[in-house]
């Protein structure tokens, strides 16, 4: 603890909800200072997702004209405390029973942070657990945020890590209680006074003002690292432990777009798991838009990030073609992965990443439109029997000949339509001139991308490539939209 003398003596106050109440006042050699009102918060949780996992304890204390304050109380989660929690911060279950659940102190909690800078290490944490709290009981909860991470990198750039233990160590701060609220919260306030002895008052105003409402970096990434991103277009991928590839995304802004994962840490819960987890970052440039989303969905593919839900890739890719029979009744026949032939094929619609998903949509459709589930082959037909939807007032009755065969077709043809997979409209191969490269595609699949006529003349005769729905949809939509005219026929 730092025993440079102060100016003041101000009394500290403490709040608190243990079933006891009690307040003392004692002095505290803290000098008055000209701050914004600054809570310094630390909780203590059941784990690190805020939807699913609760708050255990909640620390605070106030800085406000000179004076502390203090607010502590221990929560009841209602729900199971894992043990390797209850080792770290020696709460247990025994000790939450009987004390208030989190709604019956969110009021007095919201008036004790009411108007004053919210001051947490890693605040997307903290904050975003008792934003969550109370978002659940119908209070909206919006502070100005401080991350004492971020404050530390500004103040101490040449310190090679700015986690709590580290700045513990650093600046010989008075350990209390390691991993319980208050005493994490104490450590923040004693960090504070290390900064405004080494730096002053002024600067830390300067401080409160640069930093709040900027991205927090996570604590294992650097500022240097940031700032190293182009903010042109391209691709990026988070990595965890052992360069384990976590997330892969594309932006026409790489730098901005990296900087808004952070800022959404502090209220998303998908951002902030991510945030918590990332080690480094590794970014790829390209040399537009399309560029980015077509090597956005290969990297994807290739490396299977564990936060990347969509653009996996599928082995089960597959279709429906529509077939007349001998009755004249337009059926549907499944085409799987092993004959399609996207591009070429003019009767295919879908398309589908399985077999389970082409039945959910003929079935969605056949409901929509009034069709009759046994002409479409989704349950057994028996001539001169209605199926069962017709029962149930969901089938127009074509089965029993009520409605004509013909219409049923129609309606059929009508609602595939919109899921038609196009002819390839070129002869052959053709580049997309994006920047100064060209990106070449046949058949809806990408073969690579070229700078020069060698490059481009390589990648036509390289043969056919693996069809990618992902693409497919990529490389559709660009060329009915701003890239139509980039095209150059090979």
């Amino acid at each position: 603890m730092d025993q440079t003398p102060f100016l003041a003596l101000p009394t500290i106050s403490i709040k608190t909800h243990q079933q006891n109440k009690v307040t003392k006042s004692f002095d505290v050699d803290i000098k008055e200072v000209s701050y914004p009102d600054l809570a310094f918060v630390d909780i203590e949780t059941t784990g690190s997702h805020f939807e699913r996992d609760r708050i255990t304890e909640i620390g605070i204390k106030t800085l406000s004209r000179g004076q502390i304050q203090v607010w502590e109380s221990l929560i009841n989660p209602q729900t199971y405390i894992p043990q390797n929690i209850q080792r770290l911060t020696g709460i247990s279950p025994q000790m939450v029973e009987g004390q208030p659940l989190f709604e019956q102190i969110a009021r007095e909690l919201k008036e004790e942070l009411e108007g004053k800078i919210f001051i947490a290490h890693n605040a997307r944490f903290d904050y975003g657990f008792i934003k969550a709290s109370f978002k659940r009981i119908g209070i909206d909860f919006k502070p100005k945020v401080l991350c004492t991470v971020k404050l530390s990198r500004l103040l101490f750039p040449n310190q090679s890590r700015h986690n709590l233990d580290t700045i513990i160590s650093a600046h010989n701060l008075e350990v209390g209680a390691r991993h319980r609220a208050l005493g994490d919260a104490d450590l923040l306030l004693q960090f504070w006074r290390v900064c405004e002895l080494k730096f002053g008052k002024e600067k830390l105003n300067e401080a409160i003002h640069g930093l709040i409402g900027n991205p927090s970096l996570p604590p294992n990434i650097d500022k240097e690292l940031i700032d190293s991103i182009p903010d042109g277009p391209g691709c990026y991928i988070f990595y965890g432990d052992n360069k384990t590839p976590l997330y892969i995304g594309k932006s026409i802004s790489l730098r901005s777009r990296v900087m808004g994962h952070f800022q959404g840490a502090l209220t998303q819960r998908k951002e902030m798991k991510l945030s918590l987890q990332i080690r480094d970052i590794d970014w790829i440039e390209t040399s537009g838009e399309l560029s980015a989303l077509i090597l956005e969905s290969r990297l994807i593919k290739e490396r299977m990030p564990s936060m990347n839900i969509k653009l996996r890739r599928s082995k089960d890719l597959c279709g429906w073609s529509l077939s007349e029979d001998e009755s004249g009744v337009l059926v549907p026949v499944l085409v799987t992965h092993h004959q399609l032939e996207p591009g070429l094929q003019d009767n295919l619609y879908g398309l589908f990443y399985s077999k389970r998903e082409a039945h959910s949509y003929l079935k969605a459709i056949a409901k929509k439109y009034h069709l009759c589930e046994a002409l479409l082959g989704l349950e057994k037909r028996v001539e001169g029997k209605s199926c069962f939807g017709y029962q149930v007032k969901q089938c127009s009755g074509a089965c029993l000949h009520l409605a004509p065969i013909k219409l049923h077709n129609l309606q059929l043809k009508t609602a595939l339509e919109l899921f038609k997979v196009q002819v390839w409209p070129y002869a052959g191969p053709i580049a997309i001139k994006e920047g100064g490269e060209m990106i070449v595609i046949d058949k809806w699949c990408y073969l690579g991308t070229a700078i020069n006529h060698d490059e481009l003349a390589e990648l036509k005769n390289e043969g056919d490539a693996e069809f990618d729905l992902d693409i497919y949809k990529i490389v559709k939509k660009a060329l009915a939209g701003g890239y139509k005219n980039q095209v150059i026929m090979l």
